[in-house]
């Protein structure tokens, strides 16, 4: 009994030691490969995930694919964008084609707990809406009984749609597309009244219209839409990895580190969390597995939460999103990162 004590008493004690991280396999296969498998989108996710006619890989979501291979790989020009229609992405994820999935995948329960996946945080708070014709007349979502409605098939929002309709007693005909920008076509083209989606969705799509002021989003919000970086719930370094790359952009903005100045500030600054974050003082690179200054090459990349997201999303943007909720939390959003201690 005494030695089974001791040793339980020794196990403990060396789990609580701080020591260097071991690499997880998905890291090992990346290193081992040189570059990330990153699932986006078919390249119509305006904003997010987008490919231009020069073939050049854009968007909020393409953006974090290079500043994780910046992390793991200290470059962000290694990675394999793969795209993928909404209908296979989790299976692809799933087989090992794909070593992340940053493709508008909303965070529920269900994925969560019965298809073996995971999220490494969440990158955008959105919500469903409805866009319509301005010349329907519609003010509200409760002005559409009876109406058709063009959702993405086998997606949260065909089921919140549903919940929707059935909440307020009111009919509706459901006509499926297998991507967004069938969505658009059949929404443009009058085959129906209404296109549904995360309101983040919409906004791109309304830009993608030959006649962007034709179309209005409705103000109703009826449905919550985490969205971040999706992974296989078998390698927890490797998401603890992702999770920290997204605390490191949101962190940057609230210490006003930014892409421009975030060399001055990994030699200069007199934060204490800053220095930690940055690898001037303390080892947190190395109880992750990685370089000691893999902050400031992921900050070097994408830049901090803020510039990420105006010039993808935002002001800076054709899209022109408000952040609303995705505002830090010192400026009444949800955003902040947990401490770098």
């Amino acid at each position: 009994m005494k030695s089974i004590i001791l040793a339980a008493l020794a196990l403990a004690s060396a789990a609580a030691l701080p020591a260097e991280a071991a690499e997880g396999d998905t890291v090992k296969a990346i290193r081992a490969r040189g570059e990330l498998l990153c699932g986006v989108s078919t390249g119509v996710s305006t904003g997010m995930s987008t490919l231009d006619n020069q073939g050049n890989w854009k968007g909020m979501e393409v953006e974090f694919c290079r500043g994780l291979a910046a992390a793991i790989l200290g470059d962000a020009s290694k990675v394999k964008f793969v795209p993928l229609e909404f209908r296979v992405a989790f299976t692809t994820l799933q087989s090992g084609a794909a070593d992340i999935l940053t493709r508008t995948a909303t965070w529920s329960y269900s994925r969560d707990a019965s298809l073996n996946l995971d999220w490494g945080g969440v990158y955008m708070y959105d919500g469903q809406g409805f866009m319509v014709a301005k010349k329907l007349g519609a003010k509200s979502g409760k002005d559409l009984n009876g109406a058709s409605i063009c959702v993405s098939a086998g997606t949260t929002s065909e089921l919140n749609l549903a919940d929707y309709f059935r909440s307020n007693g009111m009919k509706y005909t459901v006509i499926t597309g297998s991507t967004r920008e069938q969505n658009q076509q059949s929404l443009e083209s009058g085959r129906c009244d209404a296109y549904s989606n995360e309101r983040g969705g919409l906004a791109a799509s309304r830009t993608a219209m030959k006649n962007p002021d034709d179309w209005v989003i409705l103000p109703d919000v009826f449905s919550k839409e985490p969205l971040g970086p999706t992974l296989r719930q078998d390698d927890a370094r490797f998401r603890d990895i992702v999770a920290w790359t997204l605390n490191i952009i949101i962190a940057a903005e609230e210490f006003g580190v930014t892409k421009a100045n975030v060399a001055e500030q990994a030699a200069s600054s007199t934060n204490p969390e800053v220095q930690r974050m940055l690898g001037k003082t303390g080892e947190f690179g190395k109880m992750l597995g990685m370089e000691q200054d893999w902050a400031v090459k992921v900050i070097a990349a994408t830049g901090n939460y803020g510039e990420l997201y105006e010039r993808n999303l935002g002001s800076g943007s054709p899209i022109k999103l408000d952040r609303g909720l995705n505002s830090l939390w010192s400026k009444g959003g949800l955003l902040y990162s947990p401490p770098f201690r």
